[in-house]
């Protein structure tokens, strides 16, 4: 397949999935599987990593004003009555924290893993099935949930255990590709008291530290290493072609993503997320099947 082609496609599977509770991860190896990219290949590693920033670099501009309503507010927020450590900034960075330590410590592990179809679609069904109970408990018990923790319908009025609680909870899909970072948090959310709304603009706050710092790593990892020469993570385009190459899919990766976040935005204040985890299950499945008849 033409490779300007091949950017173009895969930019768009990342820039659709980056943020929906359904792995992007997993769609980008299941993708180059069937594109027949080849996985080892370190330019193409280094490309997965290029596109996802490209997506996550969407959110800043999409969130530009709530950015700078919490900025102008910290440390005692719009009604001037939170504490610095309850301010949505701080708790978007203690909830990073949660996630960046013990992440960071399971390295080893995560990168054993990165690989596995088996795991990535295990991760999909059975992540398909705790976002289906959640959901569905969330309509029609939701006031156990909110016992469980704090009834809040927006990130203004979140709390500390809360955060703590959904940075904990994202690491799972760090450890266990498939999982997905967008559902883990969500999830934790609403198992915590929060709303749709709330758990999943604070999804994509938290995104923002945690994408970035983890893409920024393995980005600047694979720059180290010379044009040509194999490494770790991947390496740096050795030519024009690939830097053009490397251009397209981000930038797609970019306009396609921002789309996504403005639709699902307004989708979750209508509806749940039940349709994302049937879609995670049957994919899941699907994709088990396929690669046991491969193997066999």
């Amino acid at each position: 397949m033409n490779d300007y082609l091949l950017a173009l496609l895969l930019g768009i599977v990342e820039g659709v999935t980056e943020f929906l509770p359904v792995s992007s991860t997993a769609h980008l190896r299941i993708a180059e599987a069937l594109l027949g990219v080849d996985l080892s290949n370190g330019y193409w590693k280094m490309f997965s990593i290029v596109i996802q920033l490209g997506a996550i670099l969407c959110l800043p501009i999409y969130f530009r004003r709530r950015i700078a309503e919490f900025l102008s507010t910290f440390p005692h927020g719009a009604d001037n009555r939170r504490s610095f450590i309850e301010h949505p900034v701080t708790l978007t960075l203690v909830a990073f924290v949660c996630t960046a330590g013990p992440a960071f410590l399971l390295t080893k592990i995560i990168g054993k893993h990165l690989e596995s179809l088996f795991i990535m679609t295990t991760s999909l069904i059975v992540g398909g099935v705790v976002m289906w109970v959640v959901d569905v408990l969330y309509d029609r018990r939701r006031e156990i949930f909110i016992s469980l923790g704090h009834r809040t319908d927006a990130m203004e009025h979140m709390t500390l255990p809360q955060a703590i609680w959904i940075g904990l909870c994202q690491i799972l899909s760090a450890v266990f590709p498939g999982t997905s970072r967008s559902m883990a948090t969500i999830a934790a959310g609403q198992i915590a008291g929060m709303s749709r709304a709330a758990a999943l603009e604070f999804s994509f706050f938290l995104s923002i530290p945690t994408m970035v710092a983890a893409t920024g790593y393995d980005l600047l990892k694979s720059l180290r290493h010379r044009p040509g020469a194999a490494g770790e993570i991947g390496i740096a385009p050795a030519n024009l072609h690939e830097w053009i190459v490397l251009i397209i899919g981000f930038v797609i990766s970019f306009i396609v993503a921002y789309v996504v976040v403005a639709w699902f935005m307004r989708w979750v204040r209508q509806r749940g997320f039940v349709p994302f985890a049937v879609y995670r299950i049957l994919l899941g499945a699907a994709v088990l099947v396929w690669a046991l008849k491969s193997v066999s």
